[in-house]
């Protein structure tokens, strides 16, 4: 008998990855953290609150108290809205911030950042424009970029955009949506003021847009008064989405988040959602709800945005010292960011090597534009640190940006 032996299958490549896969980078800032991940850094670079200020024992207490009085439910399937009680809790905080809510005006999220992506879904179509501050936070231009968007920056200066530039873009581009961080913006640390507000619901009343609010950062506030929500203003109360998070006055391990929009968008949401993750962690949830009934969270905000002014001096008081003479930077009244430039020439992403060699890093600036990167500018987190670390790094960081300096213009520097 004779065997014949076949020849072996021809091996092909899987399907490549979608197009929106391929063409969005990761975020700079998670790379960054990455390589600065030793304990030896002092680490300005990253968005996180300081550990120190979590209200661990009573986070830990209202698990234990759920996790008790309520096992089955806590570890069982929730709705896709969100637990009863977080809504209702949720809804009566942003009702005494000067919001009327109810709870079925609410969609609990995965992190604001889930948010995000939910609205992307339910708004976009790839192609469709949405217009951003400049700069603007980093994730924000990553779940557009992902929708297929065309991300387009709305000009404007130290107080934030420019409510008649915004029209006009509005009137020629014809987008979707604005996104904004009005309050403690990342990465400036600039907050809009009331009257620009005023303009900016008002151009979206009359020229139909969707504003997307994010506000993660506006309890954090240690200096100033209070601003109202762009959501509080008649034009824009029918066309706003209002994001929450409890990433910064709670603990971002929680992931929990949440958007407060019109019904007809909360529902896509809420589908999207369903398709997302089903709901966010139920145990997560009743164990926030428990914590707000238990203790006094505007309380423990309060502390903690009193050590983080504590630190934002501390770095205003070290800034001059460390930066290229000729150097500016923003005076946040609360948050956690603040931004500097430095002078005319000058390349962030290129000093940002030599930076890291002396124990210190920071974001670099370029990354956060949608047009045009303003490459001599760089974010700065002040929260994290101790005041004495602060200065520490500082120090470094001075050290750092006067060699990276000396070694010359095909380094450090680019053509203005």
């Amino acid at each position: 008998m004779t065997v014949t032996e076949q020849a072996p299958a021809p091996v092909v490549s899987p399907p490549s990855l979608a197009a929106r896969a391929r063409s969005i980078g990761g975020s700079p800032v998670r790379d960054i953290l990455a390589v600065t991940a030793r304990p030896e850094v002092i680490n300005f670079a990253g968005g996180l609150p300081a550990p120190e200020l979590f209200d661990a024992e009573g986070i830990a207490a209202a698990y234990r108290d759920v996790l008790a009085e309520m096992p089955a439910r806590a570890l069982q399937y929730s709705t896709t809205e969100g637990e009863p009680t977080l809504r209702a809790a949720l809804a009566a905080r942003t009702s005494a911030r000067g919001l009327e809510t109810g709870p079925d005006d609410l969609l609990v999220t995965t992190g604001s950042q889930q948010a995000l992506s939910l609205l992307a879904t339910a708004l976009l179509e790839p192609g469709d424009t949405v217009l951003v501050e400049s700069p603007c936070y980093l994730a924000a231009l990553q779940a557009f970029g992902f929708a297929g968007a065309r991300v387009v920056a709305v000009p404007g200066d130290e107080d934030g955009i420019d409510p008649e530039a915004l029209e006009e873009l509005v009137l020629r581009e014809r987008p979707k949506l604005l996104y904004t961080v009005p309050t403690f913006q990342n990465p400036t640390g600039r907050t809009l003021p009331a009257a620009r507000r005023a303009a900016v619901a008002e151009v979206a009343g009359r020229c139909g847009l969707w504003i997307v609010e994010d506000d993660p950062y506006g309890e954090l506030r240690f200096e100033g008064e209070r601003v109202p929500w762009i959501a509080s203003y008649d034009g824009a109360r029918d066309r706003t989405v209002l994001l929450g998070s409890f990433s910064k006055v709670m603990a971002p391990g929680l992931r929990l988040g949440w958007l407060r929009a019109p019904a007809a968008l909360r529902r896509a949401c809420a589908v999207a959602k369903q398709a997302a993750d089903l709901h966010t962690p139920t145990v997560n949830q009743l164990a926030a709800a428990r914590y707000l009934a238990d203790r006094d969270l505007d309380a423990h905000v309060a502390r903690v945005a009193a050590v983080y002014g504590t630190r934002r001096d501390a770095m205003l008081a070290g800034l001059p010292d460390a930066l290229p003479a000729g150097s500016v930077w923003t005076r946040p009244e609360g948050g956690m960011f603040l931004w500097a430039r430095l002078p005319q020439g000058y390349d962030s992403t290129a000093l940002l090597p030599g930076v890291v060699r002396h124990d210190v890093a920071y974001v670099p600036g370029a990354p956060f534009h949608a047009g045009e990167p303003d490459r001599a500018t760089l974010r700065l987190c002040f929260v994290t640190q101790t005041p004495d670390e602060i200065a520490e790094g500082l120090r470094r960081l001075g050290a750092g940006l006067s060699e990276g300096l000396s070694e010359g213009p095909g380094e450090a520097l680019r053509e203005a």
